[in-house]
């Protein structure tokens, strides 16, 4: 079974091509996002929140821990 993860051709936030890119996932939810989307989800007010929370899950056993949500209905955050 293919992983629809790695699939995904566009960033789920700015929806910029991935194509030939580095990417990863954020640490609010299971979105794949570029590099540039990462950088400014460093800068949210709750990021080590959601980064705090996502070990704990992991510590715990949780290795499909969904996030505790994208706060930023707009896009990147701003």
């Amino acid at each position: 079974m293919r992983d629809r993860f790695f699939e995904q051709k566009y960033c789920s936030r700015c929806g910029c091509s991935l194509d030939g890119k580095a990417f990863t996932m954020s640490r609010f939810n299971t979105d794949k996002i570029c590099l540039e989307c990462e950088a400014a989800e460093r800068q949210h007010p709750d990021y080590k929140k959601a980064a705090d929370a996502e070990l704990e899950a992991v510590k715990h056993g949780d290795r499909n821990y969904p996030g505790v949500g994208w706060p930023c209905e707009n896009g990147r955050g701003k």
